[in-house]
């Protein structure tokens, strides 16, 4: 049995990073913010096609911050709330943050496989990812505000942006459960998978995505992951720049010399 909390798994041209603590619903403590801040670190510096994060147990994908005694970070919290102080808890959102931001930077797209309950930061992290496959009988649910807490894991923002800031007022402020039809119907999921089957479906989107330039693909995601967080006049601009950019590196002759010929195209791995 692998007891480490986060794993990582190279399958060809697409990485699989496993939230592996089963017994807690996959939720994070200390140790696995830092080892998913590795995690990315690693991914980083020999990077795939595409990365699927996904959750241990069959029935979670995570249940978001630990919040039991045990785990060391929420001694912030307890001190914030006995003392009035700030610097505790502000702390512990920018460990936090500091973990997950390296995680969802990585320069290749990110599909979370949401084979389970997906809760409070679970919930946030998945939002976060650029793509989400769900299991039928999944559920998400921003549920910070039943514990008098709100999204901190960057959640807020990227619902807002993602399903706009009237339907994530809705999920975040009610903290009530959204299953995969609705979820699939609001776009906060890209595709719904059968029972059992999110993993591998988004796996298998992985592999279609892997079979494209590799170039095209991280250039195109740089300037989708921009869109919603600059004026629209600067991203064109941004745009025409990696387009240039893109062009420029030849990685387009395989892909249209397969087209001439009638064949797949095959895309060299980036140096």
């Amino acid at each position: 049995m692998n007891t480490e909390l986060i794993l990582l798994e190279r399958r060809d041209r697409v990485a699989l990073v496993t939230i592996n603590r089963p017994e807690r619903r996959n939720s994070f403590n200390e140790a696995m913010f830092t080892r998913i801040e590795a995690v990315a670190s690693e991914l980083r510096a020999a990077p795939p096609r595409a990365v699927v994060i996904t959750g241990s147990g069959g029935t979670a994908f995570s249940a978001g911050f630990d919040v039991n005694p045990d785990n060391p970070m929420v001694d912030g919290i307890v001190k914030a709330m006995s003392t009035g102080e700030r610097e505790p808890s502000k702390k512990l959102i920018r460990n936090i943050r500091a973990a997950i931001d390296a995680f969802v930077s990585i320069p290749v797209p990110l599909i979370a496989a949401l084979n389970g309950l997906a809760y409070g930061g679970g919930a946030e992290l998945a939002t976060r990812c650029d793509l989400r496959v769900m299991d039928r009988d999944a559920v998400i649910c921003f549920s910070e505000v039943r514990l008098g807490l709100m999204p901190d894991w960057g959640g807020g923002p990227a619902l807002a942006r993602l399903i706009g800031p009237s339907r994530a007022a809705d999920l975040i402020l009610t903290a009530r459960k959204v299953g995969s039809d609705e979820a699939l119907s609001m776009g906060l999921v890209n595709r719904v998978s059968e029972k059992g089957r999110a993993l591998e479906e988004a796996l298998g989107l992985a592999g279609s995505i892997a079979e494209n330039g590799p170039r095209a693909v991280r250039e195109a995601l740089t300037l989708l992951r921009l869109s919603q967080a600059v004026p629209f006049s600067a991203m064109l601009d941004r745009e025409e720049e990696l387009a240039t950019a893109l062009i420029a590196s030849g990685e387009c002759v395989h892909g249209v010399g397969a087209f001439l010929e009638k064949r797949k195209p095959v895309f060299p791995d980036l140096p």
